[in-house]
């Protein structure tokens, strides 16, 4: 499915994604559809989610396929129920398109009649989803206003779970991951976190974990005041976050209806896209990965060395002409922090190798307050962003592109190191280390391509700069 087939209107939650999936989790087979823009062209197979954060009246999510479904529809006796009691508890149909069964991935939705393209496949009413509404009065009164949705939202899950089969909605808290099939690194161990030390999404992790605990410590006075709830860790707590950050979706009272964007035959597995998201993101927020991700990125940090005497002055200009950075996928990074993406043409415009990380390497190899006073009126000039254009130097752009290479190539010896760091697969290996370790590798040689294919066009960018300068050198000498 390319861009221009994918015309998903889905709802925006920051860093919250959408809708749920009741599928149960594995490497393959993720539990959750993702919310807005996060891997075009990569599908997992939903079912029909009552999570939701109030907001609009009405969406549509779009099912799609990339690859054919693997397995068979087999039986699956603990999910046979679920769409009957979501239609009982609706007192609407919610859907004569679909079924619940088994394939290669976990439980999957299928086709139980010819889908086409724009048929509107599920019909959820806010009636079945579980919203922050449906928290109890008395846990209500008490809770701090600092409290925010996710949370309020895990407690109910946390509630509903206490309660059994007593509970309205246990038919579909009984299809949530438990705790050891779910692989957001927010679950993996110490070691299983060195792993990936080398990318941006253990930092990213270590900050998810303290906010989540955060979180917690800020119910806990709430529920201590329950004798049901006073157990409760911060491990089940953790879980039921997670379980709302990767299914929930805004909406407000109305219905949200799945669409979907081709046709599927009976029997034919049903298929959802999550978006244009790197493993990184992947791993943190859904705990999968994909071998070869054409979305992945690699974050690099530069800074203005302590010790340079034009410091104050390079800051200065990067504070006023500098736009700040920002992750497109949600991750907090720094002013001095760039994303990169695979370049594409190593010999072409350089696309996926940012502008501003190329801006900032001229920066640093200024070396006279007339030069940063020269880049400075260059932007004036122009459209006030800072050394956008090459160097009128070519020896200084040549400098600035072989100190771009340099930081680069350190990065993939380590990357290179980290990935044969990596344990090797044996037998008493437990499945979920050597799953956690094939995420990884995934995760780490996903980036450390998108360097080389860096590296290459710089390397590439550098011979032409050097060959110029050469040209220009003899043509001098023989006038």
């Amino acid at each position: 499915m390319s861009n221009s087939q994918s015309s998903a209107c889905l709802i925006h939650a920051s860093r919250l994604p959408c809708t749920p999936r009741t599928l149960k989790h594995d490497v393959l087979t993720t539990t959750m559809l993702h919310c807005g823009s996060r891997i075009s062209k990569l599908c997992r197979s939903p079912v029909t989610p009552p999570f939701n954060f109030p907001r609009r009246l009405l969406i549509k999510f779009e099912f799609s396929s990339l690859f054919q479904a693997k397995g068979l529809n087999t039986y699956d006796e603990e999910s046979d129920e679920f769409l009957p009691w979501l239609e009982r508890k609706a007192r609407t149909k919610i859907s004569s398109m679909l079924s619940i069964g088994k394939s290669a991935y976990g439980r999957s939705l299928f086709a139980s009649e010819n889908i086409r393209t724009g048929d509107c496949i599920l019909k959820v009413p806010y009636s079945v989803e579980i919203t922050p509404d449906n928290l109890l009065p008395k846990i209500r009164a008490i809770l701090s206003d600092k409290i925010g949705t996710v949370s309020k939202l895990a407690i109910i899950l946390l509630v509903e779970r206490k309660m059994g089969q007593s509970s309205g909605w246990a038919p579909y808290i009984c299809c949530l991951p438990q705790h050891g099939e779910i692989h957001s690194t927010i679950f993996w161990s110490e070691y299983e976190l060195n792993m990936i030390c080398q990318s941006s999404v253990y930092q990213e992790t270590v900050n998810q974990k303290a906010k989540i605990e955060k979180d917690f410590a800020a119910v806990v006075p709430a529920l201590q005041q329950f004798p049901d709830l006073e157990s409760i860790t911060l491990q089940d707590f953790m879980c039921a976050y997670f379980s709302v950050t990767s299914r929930a979706w805004e909406s407000t009272k109305g219905l949200s209806l799945v669409i979907a964007d081709r046709n599927y035959a009976p029997g034919e597995e049903v298929l959802i896209n999550y978006g244009k998201f790197p493993n990184a993101m992947l791993l943190l927020d859904f705990g999968f990965t994909v071998p070869y991700n054409i979305h992945d990125q690699v974050q690099i940090q530069l800074s203005i060395p302590h010790d340079d005497n034009l410091r104050e002055m390079k800051l200065e200009l990067l504070q006023h002409l500098t736009p700040k950075i920002k992750d497109a996928v949600g991750f907090n990074c720094p002013e001095d922090t760039f994303i990169i993406k695979e370049v594409r043409s190593p010999r072409g415009k350089g696309k996926g190798l940012p502008q501003a990380l190329r801006a900032f390497a001229r920066l640093l190899c200024c070396n006279s307050s007339q030069e940063l006073s020269d880049l400075a009126m260059e932007a004036a000039q122009i459209d006030g962003r800072l050394a956008r254009r090459p160097l009128k130097d070519s020896r200084r752009e040549f400098k600035a592109h072989k100190m771009l290479s340099s930081h680069i190539t350190q990065l993939m010896q380590k990357y290179d190191t980290a990935i044969k760091s990596l344990p090797v697969n044996s037998p008493s290996m437990s499945n979920t280390f050597t799953l956690r370790r094939q995420m990884a590798h995934d995760l780490l040689t996903g980036e450390l391509r998108v360097l080389k294919s860096a590296s290459i066009w710089l390397n590439n960018y550098c011979a032409v700069l050097k060959s110029t300068s050469n040209c220009r050198s003899q043509w001098k000498n023989r006038i």
